[in-house]
């Protein structure tokens, strides 16, 4: 016993090496994505390249393989079993991609996302095109290194939501598309729209900024374990526990982008800022996929920040901080314009009803991508094309199409059905909460510490102690069912316009 506590002890010593690393990566990545000035850029993907090398290295040394045999069947603590299990999976994925590889990807990586801002600034994707070949060309290179049954897309996808599929998606999707593009079809239908330009109007980003700070704080998101910063694409970064970071963009001209976008990241926020603390400088003390994370951050920002309640507690403290023109807006009048349904070019601004349709054309894109079905010049029509498919409507220009989402550009394929998938996760825990509290009276009277403690008792704590597909079952006792989501907004939707 004493030489398994010794050998747990010195596993752990091996699991804080790696955690610096990784922090110190993360660290950079914030700062490229934030701060960095373009000449930086080069040197500092060198620096992110040599960190990635060493992490790649311990996580596939033979001083890592010898502590998952020593303990995989030995040790009786329950968390080192499923750390021990999780640096297994890990191991056996990456040590199949050689070192040299991995350094020159990761490198790309970095390369690529400043490269991706440059041509979406200037609208040139020609600029960006030969990086994301040589990304799909390395997702593809890895996805067989790792191996596959049925689709090569579900070695990608098993990155982000293991346990889900390709066939899986291909089932649940195009039901889901079906039931929002009827739902849709009612609601252009409508003669009872509600009207958009009463939000129109200069909102100074300084007064955007203190109000979403005060809306943090009430959902409990803890600025002395975290900041909120400004960038072009708004996302959450988990340096530790006790540094977890948001970003945000604003538009003067549409103070919904940064209100409900600092919203949705405070909810990833929430997630890595209450996981347990037992699972500190292990893989474990993260959420467990990107499915149940966006879960949190869809939950935060659909289910409180657009629900009616939510703006009957907060709509005077909002005023306080908006333009003139909204101390004679009617509660009602706001309510109805902020979840207006209007097919949008942009993803991160699309309403609640046509989000998951956005997911659905990114997803059919990259997996065609990665099945060498379309090639990546193919892109920008291929997107136009399912953007008037799907939505109704064409981008005028790549800036508003191809160009406008980060993930491509960090090599992140197989992340973007995490979205859809989180939205349906998110519909079924709202689903189950409501019948063990009364959401809408804790939202209307601002006590989200109670919202907050189920997220936490029930999703969390537990990290990556639990698989995303098992979390959903004992939670909410069945498994994925997309219906709760159709029906959340038929309801809600047929109210507000009247269907």
């Amino acid at each position: 016993m004493d030489n398994i506590e010794q050998i747990e002890k010195d596993f752990k010593e091996l699991l804080s090496e790696l955690e610096v690393y990784r922090e110190a990566i993360t660290l950079t990545q914030w700062d490229m994505r934030t701060k960095i000035p373009k000449n930086g850029v080069e040197q500092r993907s060198e620096v992110v390249g040599f960190l990635s090398e060493k992490v790649h290295q311990l996580e596939t040394s033979e001083k890592m393989k010898y502590f998952i045999d020593l303990l995989k069947d030995s040790t009786q603590d329950e968390i080192v079993r499923k750390t021990v299990k999780e640096c297994e999976e890990i191991y056996e994925r990456n040590r199949k991609i050689p070192n040299d590889e991995f350094k020159e990807y990761v490198m790309l990586q970095s390369k690529s996302e400043s490269i991706w801002q440059e041509a979406r600034e200037t609208d040139n994707f020609s600029l960006f095109q030969p990086y994301l070949e040589e990304l799909v060309s390395y997702n593809q290179k890895f996805a067989s290194y790792w191996g596959y049954e049925d689709n090569i897309y579900d070695a990608l996808l098993h990155n982000y939501e293991p346990g889900v599929t390709t066939a899986m998606l291909d089932k649940v999707f195009p039901e889901v598309r079906k039931s929002l593009s009827s739902l849709l079809n009612k609601i252009n239908q409508s003669s009872n729209k509600p009207d958009p330009t009463v939000l129109v109007g200069h909102f100074p980003k300084k007064d955007q900024e203190d109000f979403t700070i005060k809306i943090l704080e009430q959902m409990g998101y803890d600025f002395s374990s975290g900041r909120l910063d400004e960038t072009v694409h708004p996302f959450a970064i988990a340096l530790n526990m006790n540094d977890v970071r948001i970003t945000t963009r604003y538009d003067e001209k549409d103070f919904r982008t940064a209100v409900f976008g600092t919203i949705h990241e405070g909810g990833h926020a929430l997630y890595e800022q209450n996981i347990s603390k037992k699972l500190v400088n292990t893989p474990l003390a993260t959420g467990t996929s990107m499915g149940i994370h966006e879960s949190q951050s869809l939950f935060w920002e659909n289910f409180v920040g657009r629900n009616k309640a939510f703006w009957d507690s907060n709509y005077e403290l909002f005023q306080s901080y908006a333009p003139k023109h909204f101390q004679q807006l009617p509660l009602g009048e706001f309510y109805r314009a902020v979840n207006e349904v209007k097919p949008s070019l942009i993803r991160i601004e699309a309403d609640e009803l046509t989000y998951s349709l956005h997911i659905m054309i990114r997803y059919e894109l990259e997996k065609a991508l990665i099945n060498d079905e379309i090639s990546v010049s193919d892109l920008p029509h291929l997107w136009n094309e399912k953007m008037e498919d799907y939505l109704g409507i064409k981008p005028p220009t790549d800036r508003e199409g191809v160009l406008q989402d980060i993930h491509w550009s960090g090599g992140d394929f197989g992340y973007f059905p995490s979205y859809a998938l989180g939205y349906m996760y998110a519909a079924q825990f709202h689903n189950t909460m409501k019948t063990k509290l009364n959401v809408d009276d804790l939202i209307r009277n601002n006590q989200f510490d109670q919202i907050r403690n189920w997220l936490t008792e029930n999703i969390h704590q537990y990290g990556k102690m639990k698989k995303p597909l098992e979390i959903i079952e004992d939670v909410t006792k069945e498994k994925l069912n997309p219906d709760y989501l159709v029906n959340y907004l038929t309801n809600k939707y047929s109210k507000i316009y009247n269907l």
